[in-house]
């Protein structure tokens, strides 16, 4: 049975702040993902376009909300370091998507290949996940309820990483010319350094429960 957590009964109402802040963020992170999903099933068009610009922005807003509210705590109800590092993380993975987004258009890429469509579905999973291993980080500590979802949050990072050597070696198989390399490959990495992210987090959130254990 998981254990609740007594210092999201004890801590005062600004330090709870943090956790909701984290939440706001993830949601973002996914509403990003089902944005680049979206795009890769069809294409990106200027309406998709201004909604990415609008994540874009609700990203930084969470984000420069955390660190101030960080730079004024004075008690903070996990390290100082660890808020620091999630909320630096999960705008990296925002901005890692947003910025994918942006240069299909940059980059005039119209075909998606079938990896950058796997990447994007992998994408969607891993910030989905991400949401409900902060829910139960604010709610529980439970090391075995939060290690689970790491491992889960591992496997697809790893399904990522098989989805991204595959795209590479496809890459260099010469049906493609220089260009279309150089295009193809910052795509693919952008989401790859996304999901790299997303598993940190993750990590992250395992090893603060672990101390706390």
């Amino acid at each position: 049975m998981p254990k609740f957590n007594l210092m999201s009964y004890i801590m005062p109402p600004e330090d709870k702040m943090f956790f909701a802040l984290f939440q706001e963020s993830a949601e973002i992170c996914e509403e990003s993902a089902n944005l680049y999903n979206q795009i890769m099933q069809s294409d990106l068009n200027e309406e998709k376009k201004e909604t990415a610009l609008k994540f874009k922005k609700k990203g930084s807003r969470s984000f420069k909300l955390t660190l101030k509210q960080l730079n004024k705590s004075f008690i903070t109800p996990i390290e100082r370091e660890d808020i620091q590092y999630i909320s630096v993380q999960l705008h990296k993975i925002n901005k890692k998507i947003i910025k994918a987004c942006l240069n299909l258009e940059v980059y005039r890429l119209t075909e998606y290949t079938s990896e950058m469509k796997e990447q994007a579905l992998i994408l969607v999973k891993a910030t989905s996940e991400l949401i409900r291993i902060l829910k139960k980080f604010k709610k529980v500590s439970d090391v075995e309820e939060i290690t689970k979802e790491n491992i889960a949050m591992k496997e697809l990072e790893t399904k990522g990483d098989e989805i991204h050597r595959r795209a590479i070696k496809e890459l260099f198989s010469g049906k493609y010319d220089a260009l279309e390399v150089i295009k193809l490959r910052d795509i693919y990495k952008e989401i790859e350094n996304a999901l790299d992210a997303c598993f940190y987090v993750s990590d992250t959130i395992l090893n603060v429960v672990l101390k706390q254990s």
